[in-house]
């Protein structure tokens, strides 16, 4: 093997000097998840790329031209529900792209996965304004939908090892910090891009085109200037005054060894937390998705003061009620974005086992609770179910890669969190399909509108109840799954994990180099947290409306 200077992308460049400030590391992961988690709210170009060709109203396509066509066709719009496989390719592609290359991003480091996830997010960006120019929709699922997707699922997990490794007393917390950011990328981005598209459209352009360009460009410097931001700690590294905890009866659920990715696939725990989080997840994002017509159709006229049903309404009395209901999604994101960090930090306290307990329970009770809120009337219990129930969504995702690593050790968690994350992309088609499906059978037995759902929540019940159920099987592993000292040996040196390695970077010149003044670790957390309290400030004004009706 040829030895070489490393170079600024390598692991052992960025290997912590004494007096490295670990909370300089946080903001560099919420800088990326803050930027590829506007992939949540990329449905506000859909209605505008609508009518990219129209302007002001769309210019339909025949029968003749079926999806395969829009893919091609330069006479017509897109339509809303074609626009929408963006999407789902992004979560599908996100989960397996983590999968695929969690184990390379152990061993190349936070700081080169998270350059190659803002150059193929931003770049699939600025691949996806081209097609738009040529109105060329396979341009745009090639560019965000494949390789942006990609760019999302590296983004998502380059930092889950790494907070873990600097955060051992406190590993819940460290990485809800960073998946709030993922959870809050809507709420920034999607203002920014409705502003944006005002800004820029014309009588002859809605905009669309230049607000891609604009956001990958501002998007690109957050990410890259994240993964500059990156550092890993020394093997063996750990908080000053912290010892690790004893390995005790009542401690047994967090390992001291560590588990290699390549054997997870055959661990029988590996499955059972893919299931809690694949049932948490698919119950939260059918819940997402039918949210705001659900407040609608169950509550009616009620929601802005006129006593009748929904299909009783008016043109105009249906567009009142629709700003009341969007103001009731942006509340639920208020939610789901704090929910990660609260029941991710709650963990540390209580346990990842114990935490996924109080979920499922407390949202099997959430969820059975609807049909008697929505048939009562009251509105109150109905939105505070709601709110409740996308908090512990949120909640999930940011406790579980500090549940794997309790498990399954720390040495190759963000790999492993990788391959989890396929039970995300099992989830994104289950859940969706699961409640739409539902709906559309219970309305064609001729249910009435504000009855349709019932059936649904108790489905969504059985779901926690099964994920409960894998929850409470998970236990230690046992010592077989684990690595042996020679092949964790060998892990760390491919990992470039050598002291060899850190005596070297630091007899050039880094020794002391990485000690961080107070000042600049207040302005990191500044530069994020900026745009972090304006989407919130943009959500409330949302949220403001619906508490106005």
């Amino acid at each position: 093997m040829s030895t070489h200077s490393p170079g600024w992308l390598d692991k052992e460049r960025i290997i912590a000097g004494p007096g490295f400030n670990r909370w300089l590391v946080p903001p560099a992961a919420l800088a990326i998840h803050l930027s590829i988690g506007m992939a949540y709210g990329f449905s506000v170009f859909w209605l505008p790329l609508s009518k990219a060709l129209g302007i002001q109203e769309a210019i339909p396509c025949g029968p003749e031209v079926g999806f395969w066509g829009q893919l091609f066709t330069t006479r017509c719009d897109w339509q809303i529900s074609t626009l929408g496989w963006m999407y789902t390719l992004f979560f599908v592609l996100l989960g397996t792209s983590a999968a695929t290359w969690g184990g390379w991003l152990e061993r190349a480091g936070p700081r080169k996965a998270g350059v190659v996830s803002a150059v193929c997010w931003c770049g699939g960006m600025l691949l996806s304004a081209l097609g738009v120019y040529l109105h060329q929709f396979w341009l745009m699922l090639v560019g965000s939908g494949v390789i942006g997707g990609i760019g999302l699922g590296l983004g998502y997990i380059s930092p889950v090892s790494t907070l873990i490794k600097w955060f051992p007393d406190r590993r819940g917390m460290a990485t809800g910090m960073a998946i709030m950011g993922f959870g809050g990328g809507a709420m920034i981005g999607s203002p920014l891009a409705a502003d944006l598209m005002t800004y820029f459209s014309t009588p002859t352009d809605v905009g669309v085109m230049q607000t891609f360009i604009v956001m990958a460009l501002i998007y690109f410097a957050f990410m890259m200037a994240g993964a500059w931001g990156y550092r890993v700690p020394e093997t063996g590294w750990k908080p000053a005054a912290w010892t690790p905890p004893p390995a005790q009866v009542h401690n047994a659920m967090i390992t001291q060894r560590h588990v290699h990715v390549s054997k997870v696939w055959g661990i029988p725990q590996f499955w059972l937390i893919w299931m809690v989080l694949c049932m948490n997840v698919s119950a939260g994002i059918g819940v997402i998705g039918m949210a705001s017509p659900m407040l609608q159709e169950v509550f009616g006229g009620s929601l802005i003061g006129v006593q009748a049903k929904f299909a009783d309404l008016d043109k105009e009395q249906l567009k009142s009620m629709a700003t009341v209901a969007a103001g009731f999604t942006a509340l639920l994101s208020l939610f789901n974005i704090g929910g990660r960090f609260f029941w991710a930090s709650l963990s540390d306290k209580l346990g990842r086992k114990l935490t996924y307990a109080v979920i499922f329970v407390l949202g099997g009770l959430l969820y059975f609770s609807i049909p008697g809120s929505s048939a009562a009337g009251n509105i109150v219990l109905f939105v505070s179910a709601f709110c409740i129930i996308l908090s512990m969504y949120g909640g999930g995702f940011a406790t579980v890669p500090a549940y794997l690593a309790d498990l399954f050790g720390t040495q190759m968690v963000g790999a492993i969190h990788g391959r989890l994350l396929t039970a995300w992309a099992t989830a994104g088609v289950l859940g969706p399909v699961v409640v739409n499906y539902m709906r559309e059978y219970q309305l064609s037995l001729g249910i009435p509108r504000e009855q349709v759902y019932n059936q649904t929540m108790y489905i969504l019940v059985g779901m926690l109840v099964v994920g409960l159920i894998c929850n409470v099987l998970v236990k230690p592993l046992d010592a077989k799954w684990f690595m042996t000292d020679a092949e964790l040996a060998e892990e760390k040196r491919l990992a470039h994990e050598r002291a060899v390695s850190t005596e070297l970077v630091r007899s050039r010149g880094a020794r002391g180099a990485d000690r961080v003044n107070v000042i600049f670790v207040v302005l990191a957390w500044a530069a994020v947290g900026f745009p972090l309290a304006w989407g919130v400030y943009r959500t409330w004004l949302s949220v403001a409306k619906f508490f106005a009706s």
